[in-house]
């Protein structure tokens, strides 16, 4: 059999058969069958979490998905690179002909042929992510989330040299390929924790026999690692959020409390002033934020009425009252998010599209929202320095 991308690890009396496969690579899928008939392994240990797992095997109902049960759920950070991800794929697809992950779906298919047992081997990605996301600072936090945003509705074209360079990488890591050369110590997250835990997982797994479907760039981390025991739990362990955003966030809303009360004790009828300005304020841009979005009038008025509640509570933005509001009258579902890469390169797609509708309503609310807080905030302190 050819052993070209194959590694055999000896480990405790047990042969693991590693195939680093190119997730763009159409010769990957069908290594990955042939190897697995041949070998007839215990166990296929294949490059996926639970939930990648279920949007591929069950794309159909993931599409049908209802986007207020995701953000209950607090789905909403997968979601989102889920879409950057099948963007990233969709424009392979179109411009190469490929299907990437198809490797994946052969490893689970070939292993229910064999009879073996399937191992989802791979960290949950929101864990991934959410470890990247301590590790950055605020200016970095913004470069990913504008990296994430291009990504998504790019129309760039990927050249052959770059598509060579994949062959090397996982999808997770080729979309954020750029981004880890900007920030070196997101490799740890994202590569080096991942070989550790696919390493222990591969090595957990049941048989005496164990094939590993991996992308090629994990292979010899995860040949060096499986000799060593690693922690799950500790790499599945989501940093502790810092409070000072939360303390900062509460400042502000007391700051302005504070004001229009010692304003109100000095002069109630300058303090009535001072509360309506910057209700009015608050209320009235954060409802034609919604309206420049065309939002539905319902949202429009949850704008109004969550305007200042959302300036006051810093855990409670306007613009997701709205988003809310507008995807309760017309619900979105992941079916809207796959078409969103498209329907953006047409003004028609993109203002027919549910999803970006949604979107602009919440960004366009919590920036009327904001503007308002700051010259609402400006009349509040004007009319405190009048009234000391």
């Amino acid at each position: 059999m050819q052993e070209e991308n194959i590694t055999r690890i000896q480990l405790d009396g047990r042969e693991v058969v590693l195939i680093g496969t190119a997730h763009v690579s159409r010769q990957s899928a069908e290594q990955v069958k042939t190897v697995i008939e041949q070998e007839r392994p215990d166990s296929v240990c294949i490059e996926l979490d639970a939930q990648r797992y279920q949007s591929v095997t069950e794309n159909s109902k993931w599409k049908e998905t209802d986007i207020f049960k995701v953000l209950k759920e607090k789905k909403a950070s997968l979601l989102l690179m889920n879409l950057a991800i099948s963007s990233f794929q969709n424009r392979l697809a179109d411009q190469f002909g490929i299907k990437p992950g198809q490797e994946m779906i052969q490893g689970i298919e070939s292993a229910k042929e064999v009879g073996a047992d399937l191992v989802l081997a791979d960290r949950n990605i929101q864990v991934t992510f959410s470890r990247i996301w301590g590790n950055l600072g605020v200016m970095g936090k913004a470069q990913l989330l504008t990296s994430v945003f291009f990504s998504i509705f790019s129309k760039e074209t990927i050249s052959e040299e770059d598509l060579e360079k994949m062959k090397s990488q996982d999808t997770l890591n080729a979309v954020l390929d750029d981004f880890t050369q900007s920030f070196p110590k997101l490799k740890q997250p994202l590569i080096d924790e991942r070989d550790q835990y696919l390493a222990q997982k591969i090595k957990e797994a049941p048989g005496e026999k164990i094939v590993a479907v991996l992308g090629a760039a994990h292979v010899p981390g995860i040949t060096k690692e499986i000799h060593n025991e690693h922690d799950l739990a500790k790499l599945s362990k989501v940093p502790e959020k810092s409070k000072w955003p939360k303390i900062i966030g509460w400042m502000i809303p007391i700051v302005l409390v504070a004001l229009i009360a010692i304003t109100f004790y000095n002069n109630p009828a300058a303090g009535i002033d001072q509360t309506i300005s910057w209700v009015l304020w608050t209320a009235s841009l954060g409802a034609i934020g919604a309206a420049v979005a065309f939002g539905h009038p319902f949202a429009i008025l949850t704008a109004f009425v969550g305007g200042p509640i959302g300036a006051l509570h810093p855990l409670l933005a306007a613009g997701w009252f709205s988003g809310l509001a507008q995807a309760y009258v017309r619900r979105p579902n992941v079916g809207d998010f796959e078409t969103l890469s498209k329907d953006v390169f047409t003004v028609k797609g993109f203002w027919d599209n549910k999803v970006t509708r949604v979107l602009l309503v919440v960004v366009l609310t919590n920036l009327g929202t904001a503007a308002g807080n700051i010259i609402g905030g400006a009349d509040v302190i004007r009319l405190f320095i009048q009234n000391l």
